[in-house]
């Protein structure tokens, strides 16, 4: 549950078939001394799922670091209460009512799949409530958050001996959510309350995108999840692309290779990462 949380802030993961060969995008940054690669992954995908290539295999051997989102907390209960501290809410109507009518009999049937109590979820505020659902989803597919691509890279880079950093601390990235506004978060909660099959066939739209590079097809599925609230897509999406193009603009400063690895949202469409380097005279360039 704790891997769910700190990991699934931009999209819900399911089950899908492996390609017979998968190309994702991969860009680089770099001046006279100082190389960075920036990745979109997946969160969370099927056991087995093939998704390195040449390129960017060559890309990982060459980088000096990791850099990802965020560190997983090696004590899960610490993590668990760091959650429940932040969004134990004040005053709330139970969670059921925080949803639109019609989806509360699936809300209802959400919660008591889950491993935590309804009066639990019912004092929290809406984002956490929500993230503790995510787990439901997973399970239903048989899908394990630790089967994501930031799980193979830190192996990877373990096993060689390669510092691996974070942009954020759990906590900060929490607070995004946190911060948000109240319709934000039912809009989130909503995002999670969710037909199966229809989240199945979005994700595997977005699934067939990423493998082939498409970064059309990658934007359009994740705005497909956050073009109903322009305040979610500012705390998922725009004010961390900033943080994260300024971390970059000053790793710029540092010679070395640094291998960033952000959920694939944040480098395609409008005002992504890429969009704020340009600005600060940094150019990205498509790995082919």
């Amino acid at each position: 549950m704790i891997a769910t949380i700190a990991r699934l802030l931009s999209t819900l993961a399911l089950l899908a078939a492996s390609p017979a060969t998968a190309e994702p995008a991969l860009w680089r940054v770099a001046d006279a001394d100082t190389t960075i690669y920036l990745f979109g992954t997946i969160h969370a995908l099927p056991e087995g799922f093939e998704w390195r290539d040449a390129r960017v295999d060559r890309a990982i051997d060459e980088a000096d670091e990791l850099v990802i989102e965020t560190l997983i907390p090696e004590e899960p209960e610490a993590a668990a209460r760091m959650l429940i501290a932040m969004g134990m809410a004040g005053a709330q109507p139970p969670l059921v009512e925080r949803i639109a009518p019609e989806e509360r009999a699936v809300l209802r049937a959400m919660i008591a799949r889950s491993a935590v109590p309804e009066f639990v979820l019912d004092r929290l505020e809406t984002w956490a409530a929500a993230l503790m659902l995510v787990g439901v989803v997973l399970a239903d597919l048989d899908l394990d958050a630790e089967s994501g691509v930031e799980e193979a890279l830190e192996a990877r880079f373990a096993a060689a001996g390669k510092p691996i950093g974070g942009l954020e601390t759990p906590r900060e990235q929490l607070g995004f959510l946190d911060s948000a506004d109240e319709g934000a978060q039912r809009e989130l909660l909503a995002s999670v309350v969710d037909d199966p099959a229809a989240t199945r066939a979005n994700y595997q739209a977005m699934l067939d995108a990423w493998s082939a590079g498409d970064e059309a097809g990658i934007a359009a599925s994740f705005e497909d999840d956050l073009r109903r609230s322009e305040p979610l897509r500012e705390a998922l999406l725009v004010r961390r692309n900033a943080n994260w193009a300024r971390w970059i603009a000053e790793r710029m400063e540092r010679p070395g290779t640094a291998f960033v690895a952000v959920g694939a949202a944040h480098l395609v469409g409008r005002e992504r990462v890429q969009d704020f380097l340009d600005e600060a005279g940094i150019v990205a360039e498509r790995v082919e």
